[in-house]
């Protein structure tokens, strides 16, 4: 029998996970329609208040983390259930041979160790496939029909291409960042960069950081469609006082709105694109992390403003493509 079934009025759900994946998505969520349950995510580390747990449900997916075991033995006299999902064989270790000695004690430590600990917590199993049904038959496991997860249909890329020689210009946009992905979750961000940039970034929700690749690469790279706002500050800098203005080329050509550092090359070019006078083809800020998280958000929240930009943009690159070589 399903929760759904189970569950006559709005009842609190406790969802344990190692951090926003698939199986919780496709298999676990399906379970707590949002008109019948208050559905509350935790990660490891995060802890809630004893009191939430009294006729709560709450699900570990996947793995058992010390903390939540020992919050959960605490108080399991007053749940209303308990759940333990997984979509791997993840209580048997044998399963797990020849793979990475690194995950498998991961799968140790965090699961299979605490087989007997779910058993005297009389916790439900919640399996993915026939073969986990069939194989835990013993403990009268549910298998939960997995279901799509709702397209995004609002989402918003922004983007920043630096190369290795742009340090400083990362660590910058690091806090503007933080601050747009906390404010609007429709707001994913892409960088390039190496270890040292996924270390920075990796923290963040809704991060790609993408490995740095090669010229010709990078312009098949660029022109795939999905990119929204495109970001350029510049740091005040003798090395960067000697930059033109291609980076409007590379954001352009992404069919995304630039944000450019005043002063630059870029902000210089793109002043002079406007034909109208009216719509600007790009922003220029002074590099204040303020001014750009307010202008990111305004601009993810803009889809004719960005389009219009967009197309001033365009009109003078497909312009300036036609202008005759110096060396002719």
């Amino acid at each position: 029998m399903s929760v759904t079934d189970k569950a006559q009025s709005k009842t609190q759900v406790i969802i344990i996970e190692e951090r926003e994946n698939p199986s919780t998505d496709y298999f676990v969520l399906p379970q707590f329609p949002l008109t019948k349950f208050d559905v509350k995510r935790c990660t490891f580390n995060q802890g809630i208040s004893a009191d939430l747990l009294t006729d709560a449900i709450v699900v570990f997916v996947r793995y058992l983390p010390k903390k939540w075991r020992q919050l959960v033995a605490e108080n399991r006299v007053v749940l209303k259930s308990l759940y333990f999902f997984m979509d791997d064989d993840l209580l048997d270790l044998k399963a797990s041979k020849g793979m990475p000695l690194r995950y498998r004690w991961k799968l140790l430590t965090l699961a299979a160790l605490h087989k007997n600990w779910l058993l005297q917590q009389q916790a439900e199993f919640w399996v993915s496939t026939p073969y986990l049904l069939n194989k835990y038959h013993a403990y009268s496991p549910d298998l939960m029909t997995p279901k799509p997860v709702q397209a995004l249909h609002n989402s918003v890329k922004v983007f920043y291409h630096g190369s290795a020689s742009h340090k400083a210009e990362i660590e910058w946009l690091l806090p503007v960042m933080t601050a747009v992905l906390a404010r609007n979750k429709n707001v994913c961000f892409e960088i390039i960069g190496g270890p040292s940039v996924y270390q920075a970034f990796k923290g963040l929700p809704r991060v790609q950081v993408i490995h740095p690749m090669g010229w010709e690469a990078y312009q098949h790279f660029i022109k795939q469609p999905g990119r929204h706002i495109g970001l350029a500050p510049l740091l005040d800098s003798a090395f960067n006082a000697a930059r033109s203005y291609t980076k409007v080329f590379d954001i352009t050509q992404a069919g995304a709105v630039g944000i450019y550092s005043v002063n630059s090359e870029s902000a210089g070019f793109v002043a002079s694109i406007c034909s109208s006078g009216v719509i600007p083809a790009g922003l220029v800020l002074p590099l204040e992390p303020a001014l750009w998280i307010e202008a990111i958000l305004e601009l993810a929240d803009d889809v004719e403003r960005r389009q219009l930009m967009l197309e001033q943009a365009q009109v003078r690159l497909a312009s300036l493509a036609c202008n005759k070589s110096k060396a002719l």
